[in-house]
């Protein structure tokens, strides 16, 4: 058994669904990695198995025994420790050659002009409450041209949006504006998932409470996450294989057994979008009145 690491050792099993040339491409290119809690621990450690060589973390956060249920890096020998160092060292075990930059304060707008710095691809795992610090990070990766993903854990399955260069932005989709949180809350949920398919099987409607920024999510949707959006970005970062970019989406249910491709031209503006944030906010401010 080798007991020194070989990157192309280490990652061969990838080739054939890739190319040793690609796999050397992969080895260059930095993604950065907006949160590294729940689906962002999912996202190092994909995009580190997959042979990505450089890496940017940011998370402000340390590691509590309620993100047991669904966060890699969270056990009973990482309690207390900041995540973003936590997953720093998940990563270097897997590739000790990976060249890491650490945001322990997590995504500020003092810091995103260097947390973007020569990346190649961000991926979105910051809370879903973090409306600022979300907002501002995709409208610098459509002023730097850096292509951008964000994949929502719903239910037992993910709901994806893609950004790209030159095409429909995060901001031009959601049109959050300055709008309040509770709009952007609804705007983000519904934008993310128009077929809705995780609602059918909500069998706790209390667990998800916006007033007091708490929700449910599972393991199984997380590694979906993962998966759908490492995917995207080696099609990007290789040049092959069809992306599906904003106004376009993908929501796949493992539960309902359902893919569904979604389109919303205008975004928050389509009509379909527009009925469905109304019924939202009605919805919404009717579990308010029976709290």
């Amino acid at each position: 058994m080798e007991q020194s690491f070989n990157y192309e050792k280490a990652f061969s099993r990838n080739i054939g669904w890739v190319t040793e040339a690609e796999q050397a491409v992969l080895r260059t290119k930095r993604v950065a990695i907006g949160g590294a809690g729940a689906v962002g621990s999912f996202y190092a450690n994909t995009f580190a198995r997959l042979g990505f060589g450089k890496f940017v973390l940011a998370d402000f956060d340390t590691y509590d025994i309620v993100n047991f249920n669904r966060q890699l890096g969270a056990t009973m020998s990482t309690l207390g420790q900041p995540k973003s160092e936590v997953i720093r060292r998940m990563i270097l075990d897997i590739n000790p050659e990976a060249d890491i930059r650490v945001f322990s304060e997590g995504v500020t707008s003092a810091n995103l002009p260097e947390f973007l710095r020569d990346v190649d691809f961000y991926v979105d795992g910051l809370d879903f409450f973090a409306f600022d610090a979300r907002q501002q990070t995709f409208a610098k990766c459509a002023e730097f041209g850096i292509p951008s993903t964000t994949c929502a854990p719903l239910g037992m399955g993910a709901a994806s949006l893609t950004f790209l260069p030159g095409k429909t932005t995060f901001e031009q989709y959601f049109q959050w504006g300055d709008l309040p949180e509770l709009d952007k809350a609804i705007r983000f949920i519904v934008g993310l998932a128009p077929a809705g398919l995780h609602r059918a099987y909500l069998v706790v409607p209390s667990a998800m409470n916006l007033k007091e920024r708490r929700g449910p999510s599972t393991i199984m949707a997380c590694n979906l996450c993962a998966g759908i959006s490492a995917t995207v970005a080696l099609k990007v970062m290789l040049g092959r294989g069809e992306v599906l970019a904003a106004p376009h989406g993908l929501h796949f249910d493992a539960y309902r057994n359902k893919l569904v491709h979604t389109y919303r031209p205008g975004g928050s503006s389509h009509p379909l979008q527009r009925l469905a944030i109304a019924i939202g906010k009605r919805m919404y401010s009717k579990m308010l009145a029976e709290a």
